[in-house]
Formats: C-alpha cells, structure tokens, sequence
C-alpha cells in the first residue's frame, strides 16, 4: 500500500497541510459562490508571498472576513478595515483588505445584474486545455483569464488580474492543471 508520501504530486512539499491542499482542494470543482469569492481574495492575498503562507492563516482570514459572507462584508466600512490592519492573523495590507471589501462588493453587482460570480467565473473555462506533463507546462496567465479579469474588474473587483484569476481558475478546477503523473489528476477530473 502506497502511503501519503509515496505519492506523484504536482509539487514537492514536506508540509502536511501543503499536501492536503493539493490532495484535497487544489483543482477541484468550486461552484458556488462564496466558495469562488474566497479563493479569488485568498489569491489575492497571495500576490507576493508563498501561497502556504495563505494556507497557514486560512482559517484566521475567514474568522476576520465573516466566513467570506459577500453581504456581510460589503458592510465593512474603515472602522473594519482598521480592525483588520491590526490583526497579525492574517495578511495586514491595506489595499488587499479594501479590495475584499470592494470584491463583496462586486460580487453583489454581479449578482443583481443577473450574472451570478460562479455562473460568469465557469463561463470562461476554456473549451480546449491540454494536459500539462510538468510544471513547465503551467501558464501564468491565459486569453480566458485576460477576459475574466476584465469582467471582473467591471464589476468593481480589485487584485484580481489576469495572474491571480488564473490562479483561482486553476485552484477552483475551471481548468484541471494536476499533472499527467500526478495522483489526483483522474480524480479531479471525474469531478469536473
């Protein structure tokens, strides 16, 4: 029986928790909306730092942004945002905050302009999209990400550029980037 480490994964880690983000997350379906909301701030946040940064402060940013609720932190207003600046728990950096707030924000637009955030985020996965062999194979960006970006900005998003909406279409399973080897990559794909 192959245990947890014996496993082909699309990046090397010794960090548990690294390994059960990719095992258990990264690349699978999210098709709701504050699930979609949460990721593209988290990648947000990210912009900058190692992504298991994020992971180890995961569960303080969602206890500070009111379980990434769109309509509970579109009330946040300065007195939050200070609040927010002076919590060690997750990433003090004042426009990645504000841009939280303003993505809630945009989340209710998009949502009263008929386009829920997850209806117009699935719309952009790509009909084509091959099956990456190493990581060499990954984009930092894609012609879908560019327009996904573009609408979301519309819609008064913030840090959400080409990059990062490309990321949170990769950790959201809008495209399955897992590697051919990998371990997961059947599963993943079952599930989209």
């Amino acid at each position: 029986m192959s245990t947890s480490a014996d496993r082909q994964r699309c990046w090397s880690t010794a960090d548990p928790l690294y390994d059960a983000y990719h095992d258990e997350e990264w690349g699978r379906p999210v098709c709701d909306e504050r699930g979609l909301y949460e990721r593209l701030c988290l990648e947000g946040f990210q912009s900058g730092l190692a992504w298991i940064t994020i992971l180890r402060k995961r569960e303080n940013f969602r206890s500070a942004f009111a379980g990434f609720d769109p309509e509970k932190v579109a009330t946040f207003d300065e007195r939050d945002v200070e609040r927010l600046l002076g919590d060690a728990g997750i990433v003090r950096h004042r426009g990645k905050i504000e841009a939280t707030i303003a993505n809630a924000h945009g989340v209710l637009a998009l949502r009263d302009a008929g386009t829920p955030l997850h209806e117009l985020v699935w719309s952009f996965r790509p009909e084509k999209y091959g099956v990456p062999k190493t990581n060499a194979d990954w984009f930092a960006q894609t012609p879908e990400s560019k327009e996904l970006s573009k609408r979301l900005k519309a819609s008064g998003f913030r840090f959400v550029g080409p990059t990062t909406v490309w990321a949170a279409m990769q950790a959201c399973g809008v495209v399955n980037d897992h590697l051919a080897g990998c371990w997961v990559r059947e599963d993943v794909e079952r599930e989209r």
